[in-house]
């Protein structure tokens, strides 16, 4: 039997015994895996010598921080479908993947993340730099391992990766000891990566019930998820929407899953959805609920969620099947499938009353939105004790930048494949509600978990693939993980780096502005930083923007690079993300203007 290796193919005998190390290294290519992300340390030299001697056939990026090299997997594995991979060494070097390996786990991410731990013969006696990672991580991960038998090394890899991409995607942790990095076995490679387990099937008698109840509505809203995106369904949720003659509407993690210009599409539900689609779906007699987990953010009071409508929900995964919310019809199956089946189930119907009022709920939000701006202007702005940037004195209103503003010229600048990449916070809101989305994997950010400091990372993993990545952040969130605009200058990224600097944290500025009395508790920055000075000290070209003329002018210049450009945009501090629902509300508390 022959067995590839590096230079060439070796017979087997007991020769030819490699070390633990190269086991994974060739399991890694074997897997199709073309880039990882990673920092050394003392547990992982072995196998980093290996990335080393095998640098022609797979690419390491160096990251400022562990963290940065999770997010930069997770980034790389949104973008592309494929599975991330992220290594560390241990103790600290894997606890700073756990935010990342979270962040993951929370929106359903393949992601594979190798650490590096003791000897096993001192494993549990406190040793330098030991920690329990798999402990750590075993709530976080959809399965983890530690592998003490290097005879187990190349089999327990390949697990990983199916575990990772089947069903549900998530992460996987591996755990690899020293001495089993550097003990000897023979590796026979394998012709293909492993595939996925068999995709779950929906019932058939389930899926005429659900065409029975669509059939029988009167006012169908399709409501889908994160699960789209992963599913490759988007083609399929827009036939059944133009069959039925339903409008969409989409969790934060589904944004991209279909245009945002399809006339059918009314936008993002939940704590900050679109009025319209938020509306909607509450005055809907049915709810086909796709890919979708119904987290708190997105559903705000349980018990009156779904009080005015019947609901269908198809997900791949039984766990998220009635968990959160109870369903009439509750179908456990893959999504594209489902609706490929549904589909010749139902009849083109016109439902003319239904699409009238939609019609009109999309002329309210626009009504509402100019209402939000006028009552903007009558706000009392103290902000005596904001940064510099946030100060808009001497500006005159019609020349500021608003956040709207910032993402329309950005928008226009960019392509349809360009891939947005958010922080968490206000802008990510902003940008979700705003940003026009054609394509899918193109809207990357922290939904679950609500990272800041995802978005550097996450960006720099992104554009991994060659295609430009696009990063709106704020000045909070970048705070937290600047330091990758090393990594970011140091690999020559196509990156245009936003921020929405309003010199405060300004979403939970937010929540202390509506349910805290304009207690200002630590949120004002107070930060003298000078982020284009900053930039340019990490070696990437930057400008500052005030207005919009002079966000133009930046924005035609970073667009005109082929690395990374970043544009410190200030926005004044009282901007806020409407609508928005009260945490524990519902659609009956929509806030649309701030008074």
């Amino acid at each position: 039997m022959l067995r590839r290796l590096k230079f060439g193919a070796m017979k087997k005998d007991d020769n030819m015994k490699i070390s633990g190390a190269k086991i994974v290294v060739e399991t890694l290519i074997e897997q199709g895996v073309d880039t990882v992300f990673g920092y050394p340390g003392g547990q992982v030299l072995s196998l980093f010598d290996e990335l080393y001697q095998c640098s022609d056939r797979i690419n390491h990026i160096l990251t400022a921080h562990e963290q940065g090299a999770s997010h930069a997997a997770d980034g790389y594995a949104r973008a592309t479908g494929k599975v991330g991979v992220c290594i560390a060494t241990s103790g600290p070097g894997a606890t700073n993947l756990v935010t990342g390996i979270a962040t993951a786990y929370l929106d359903s991410i393949p992601m594979v993340a190798i650490t590096g731990n003791v000897p096993t013969s001192i494993i549990g006696r406190d040793s330098f730099q030991e920690v329990d990672i798999v402990g750590v991580t075993m709530p976080i991960t959809k399965h983890n391992f530690i592998v003490k038998d290097i005879r187990e090394l190349a089999d327990t890899l390949r697990s990983a990766f199916k575990i990772a991409k089947s069903g549900r995607p998530g992460p996987v942790l591996v755990d690899i000891p020293k001495d089993v990095q550097v003990a000897q076995w023979d590796f026979e490679p394998k012709k293909e990566p492993v595939r996925p387990y068999p995709l779950k099937f929906a019932s058939e008698l389930k899926l005429k019930q659900a065409a029975e109840m669509i059939k029988a509505s009167k006012r169908p809203y399709i409501y889908f998820g994160g699960g789209i995106i992963s599913g490759k369904a988007s083609a399929e949720v827009v036939q059944l929407a133009e069959k039925i003659n339903a409008p969409i509407g989409c969790t934060l993690m589904g944004l991209s899953a279909i245009p945002k210009d399809n006339p059918l599409f009314l936008g993002m539900n939940g704590m900050h959805g679109q009025y319209a689609s938020s509306i909607a779906l509450d005055e809907a007699d049915l709810v086909i609920a796709l890919g979708a987990r119904f987290s708190d953010r997105a559903t705000g009071d349980k018990k009156r969620f779904n009080k005015n409508f019947s609901l269908i929900h198809i997900d791949i995964d039984s766990a998220e099947l009635d968990k959160n919310i109870t369903s009439n019809l509750s179908i456990q199956g893959d999504i594209k499938d489902s609706l490929y089946r549904l589909l010749p189930m139902l009849e083109k119907t016109e439902r003319s009353d239904w699409s009238k009022r939609i019609a009109e709920l999309k002329d309210e939000e626009i009504r509402r939105l100019e209402s939000a701006y006028a009552s903007k202007k009558d706000f009392e702005k103290k902000c005596g004790d904001c940064t510099k940037p946030c100060s808009m004195s001497g500006i005159p209103a019609e020349n500021r930048l608003d956040p709207y503003k910032i993402i329309d010229i950005i928008s226009e600048k960019a392509g349809d494949s360009d891939i947005i990449v958010t922080d968490v916070g206000q802008h990510q809101m902003w940008t979700a509600q705003r940003y026009p989305f054609k394509k899918p994997r193109t809207f990357l950010t922290s939904g679950g978990l609500g990272t800041m400091g995802y978005g550097m990372g996450a960006a720099i993993g992104a554009a991994t693939t060659g295609k430009r990545s696009i990063l709106f952040t704020g000045d909070g969130s970048f705070g937290m993980n600047l330091n990758e605009l090393a990594t970011a200058a140091t690999q020559n990224s196509p990156l245009v780096i936003v921020i929405m600097n309003n010199g405060v944290l300004g979403m939970v500025r937010q929540w202390q502005t509506l349910f805290f009395n304009k207690h200002y508790s630590n949120t004002t920055l107070n930060r003298p930083t000078d982020f284009v000075k900053l930039a340019e000290a990490f070696g990437v070209k930057a400008s500052r923007a005030f207005t919009a003329d002079e966000l133009e002018k930046a924005a035609a210049e970073a667009f005109a690079e082929n690395r990374p450009y970043l544009i410190d945009c200030a926005v004044d501090c009282n901007e806020f993300v409407l609508p928005m629902l009260p945490p524990g509300g519902s659609i009956d508390d929509i806030i649309t203007e701030i008074k």
